[in-house]
């Protein structure tokens, strides 16, 4: 049986009814301020609510204002952001912020708008203007699609041509004109707690009585899997390198596509029947004596797998680096600020605990 408009228009109420009583209690639902509301879905983009948490009101802590944003440089914006990944979004935040900024504007209240700031693409744009702004435009992410998939029993790919074009209007239909902001988000958390993509909760969904997948008896086939691409495996080895309570960090250029700007510890591929010290020493100059293996790492990065091999080194003390790279040596509290990866994190976590990595002020 196809879901008639009518009955969708009849579950617009019941959504919001549970999603005003089932909704999480989430930092960026307690304001109206556009900025932190932008900030928020910044910050949610390809990340899961629990990794964002810890980071979102020590940032607005930090950058209050879209002028606290414009008024910084970007190394800044890259060490509040360490650790929580795909940096280019800190870049692009800190670009149209100072786009308002050269404009003397706000933040805009119209979808159009919205969409020619730096970083802000249709559902962002829909999202920020219909929580801010009130503006009755349909914003879908990864957790709405799989509800709406699920509720249209959706044969086709939801991301492409006709599937994707139901669901529009189906979101669309669903939305109450008066609460927008509110009908976005209950779809979406919707997703992310009940209509999950395995074991979906379906006895404590609104929609459920005239969800197709669920008639059909089988959610979880709904939407149709995609061909899942295997990652890349990647083997490298990582130093860390000391020296008077200093660990030695190279800066990524600027043009460096993934990272760039961010410190890194000096790596090199791992190759068999390769020494270590004459890689490093192509690689960074400097005489470079590599010692014991201090443990290993695993990373991921979009479609790549890192295994990482941690190792201790040492440069002596006339030792020239390379010219190019910008090289540094930092104590664990110039650490704490510094805009480095996770995965630097995650190797001097290895160091740490290996008794091989010192403290320093």
């Amino acid at each position: 049986m196809a879901i008639t408009q009518n009955a969708t228009h009849d579950h617009r109420q019941d959504l919001l009814r549970w999603y005003d009583q089932n909704k999480r209690d989430l930092p960026w639902r307690h304001t109206s301020d556009p900025y932190a509301i932008w900030v928020s879905e910044i910050m949610l983009q390809q990340t899961r609510v629990e990794t964002v948490l810890p980071y979102y009101e020590k940032f607005l802590g930090r950058f209050p204002t879209v002028e606290a944003v414009a008024q910084a440089e970007v190394e800044e914006l890259l060490g509040a952001w360490s650790g929580l990944g795909y940096y280019r979004r800190a870049r692009l935040l800190h670009q149209a912020a100072r786009q308002l900024a050269a404009a003397g504007k706000a933040l805009p209240a119209g979808i159009k708008e919205l969409r020619e700031l730096a970083g802000v693409g249709a559902y962002t744009a829909a999202a920020i203007g219909s929580i801010a702004f009130g503006l009755v435009e349909p914003a879908i992410d990864g957790n709405s699609e799989r509800v709406l998939a699920r509720y249209l029993g959706l044969a086709a790919d939801p991301k492409r041509g006709e599937g994707r074009e139901r669901v529009a209007v189906t979101a669309r239909n669903l939305l109450d004109k008066r609460r927008p902001g509110d009908s976005n988000q209950a779809l979406m958390e919707l997703g992310a707690t009940v209509c999950r993509p395995r074991a979906p909760r379906c006895s404590g969904c609104p929609l459920e009585p005239s969800c197709q997948a669920r008639a059909l008896g089988n959610p979880e086939a709904f939407p149709a899997a995609r061909a899942r691409v295997s990652p890349t495996r990647v083997h490298r080895r990582v130093a860390v390198v000391q020296r008077e309570g200093r660990v030695l960090l190279f800066r990524r250029s600027a043009t460096s596509g993934q990272l760039a700007g961010m410190w890194e510890l000096p790596w090199v591929e791992r190759l068999e029947g390769v020494l270590p010290e004459a890689q490093y020493e192509d690689r960074y100059g400097g005489c470079w004596r590599i010692g014991q293996g201090l443990g290993s790492v695993r990373h991921s990065i979009t479609r790549r797998a890192f295994e990482i091999e941690v190792l201790a080194a040492r440069l002596g003390e006339a030792d020239a680096i390379a010219e190019g790279p910008e090289a540094g040596w930092f104590t664990a509290r110039d650490l704490e600020g510094l805009p480095k990866s996770s995965l630097v994190t995650k190797v001097l976590a290895v160091a740490t605990r290996s008794g091989a990595l010192a403290g320093g002020e």
